[in-house]
């Protein structure tokens, strides 16, 4: 980081993730002009994305303002912007509104978007989740298809079938998540909410290319992955390769499944973040960076969380994850602050691994630390704290523990909202039981 004697350095952050924003709260005691950068104007606790698009939580519960949360960071500034590109030989970042901000030190924390394989064409009618937005069509989408199946009642068979067969494709943590939870809203809104339909109507399929569910987490806890939802009345499909996705179905194999939604969890890719640097990548887009996070040959540029390929001490890559994306943040925070006060530096990035937990619906979870292996009720309460830590308010944590616990006692789901009703997720008018008003 050169620059001149005396003159106040600045920093800029893009991506408001939980590595951007540790990185921001640990330089906020610094000596320096901090920009921070995001396309949205919050924060978002995206494992529990999938609780909002399965109607447990409402978004606001899982999402705070970012200008709020960096309020009290007197060094701090937040720009609502899209990176466009990176002068590195000019030490400046470009934005869409075209302003170019310089910097002495950048950070990039953009994150990760789904990747198709190739088949991008699959993105309209297989959507994945990974914003609000992503979330509420989803949820939209599952309870849309319920009320059009209430209204199917007995006439069409087949049809009200469609409407009430759900496809999840991907057998890693959101995938397993994701079904469990779907399996759990239409099983129990058929029972309480509506009168034409029951559980026993409601087919939620989960399809994964590979031998197992939760491939990264030890066999005997893939196996109770694998049980725990069928329990639930998830029909876990493995071996299953997906070879074509449209509006109404999904082809396995060769068999085509006609479907009310179909959601994809079984691949992420990284941001453009190498195209904007011209920097070395993995397959999965990821910039392949330095031990200490930097860019090889850009010691003043670092790349964390899901945009970054790392190895731990051990050889191993570092998942992507949110306790490592807020300790890469806090690691190149400490580098900056060390250069800018002359100071020696840290040295290379040491991931300190938690653990790793999914759930599996309510209270079914799976935990693995190592020699230390959980499952069942006991996994579920250590997810459900672990995941309340992260929440970046105590006004979240108390809300979402709140609602859990609701959920827990009740097995009710409070928001059970379809929105967005111009964007061909309901039709134009759902009818009750009750006749039409005369006149």
């Amino acid at each position: 980081m050169n620059r001149p004697i005396g003159r106040t350095p600045d920093i800029v952050i893009i991506g408001a993730g939980f590595g951007g924003l540790a990185a921001a709260r640990a330089l906020r005691r610094v000596r320096a002009r901090v920009t921070l950068v995001d396309r949205q104007n919050h924060h978002l606790f995206q494992p529990l994305l999938y609780q909002v698009a399965t109607a447990a939580l409402s978004p606001a519960d899982i999402a705070a303002p970012i200008r709020a949360i960096v309020r009290h960071y007197r060094n701090t500034r937040v720009l609502l912007d899209n990176v466009t590109g990176i002068d590195t030989a000019g030490h400046r970042v470009l934005l869409e509104s075209g302003v170019t901000l310089p910097y002495d030190a950048l950070v990039i924390a953009t994150g990760a978007r789904h990747s198709y394989f190739g088949r991008d064409d699959w993105a309209a009618v297989a959507p994945g989740i990974k914003t609000i937005d992503d979330a509420i069509r989803v949820r939209a989408k599952i309870l849309g298809a319920m009320e059009r199946a209430e209204t199917e009642r007995q006439e069409n068979p087949a049809t009200r079938d469609q409407h009430l067969t759900f496809v999840v494709i991907g057998g890693g943590p959101t995938g397993v998540e994701m079904a469990g939870a779907i399996a759990e809203l239409t099983r129990h809104a058929a029972d309480m909410d509506f009168r034409h339909i029951s559980r026993h109507c409601v087919q939620t399929i989960l399809v994964e290319a590979g031998p197992r569910l939760l491939a990264a987490f030890p066999e005997p806890l893939g196996e109770h992955a694998r049980e725990a939802p069928q329990s639930l009345g998830v029909e876990v499909r493995l071996g299953g390769r997906v070879n074509a996705i449209t509006a109404d179905a999904v082809t396995i194999g060769d068999e085509r499944l006609r479907a009310a939604a179909i959601i994809w969890a079984a691949g992420v890719q990284a941001s453009p973040a190498a195209a904007w640097l011209g920097a070395e990548a993995d397959r999965a887009g990821r910039v392949i960076v330095s031990p200490n996070m930097s860019v090889p040959g850009h010691p003043e540029i670092f790349v964390i969380g899901d945009t970054a390929s790392v190895e731990d001490a051990g050889g191993r890559p570092v998942p992507g994850v949110a306790p490592a994306a807020k300790q890469q943040g806090e690691h190149v925070a400490r580098i900056i602050a060390a250069t800018i006060r002359r100071r020696r530096p840290p040295g290379r990035f040491r991931y300190r691994n938690y653990g790793n937990l999914a759930t599996i619906g309510r209270r079914r979870a799976v935990a693995d630390f190592g020699r230390t292996q959980l499952h069942g009720f006991a996994a579920w309460i250590v997810w459900s704290t672990a995941h309340l830590f992260y929440l970046t308010d105590f006004r979240s944590r108390l809300i979402v523990g709140t609602q859990w616990l609701w959920s827990y006692v009740t097995f009710d789901r409070g928001a059970r909202l379809i929105t967005g009703l111009g964007d061909g997720t309901m039709p134009a008018a759902v009818w009750s039981d009750a006749p039409p008003p005369s006149g």
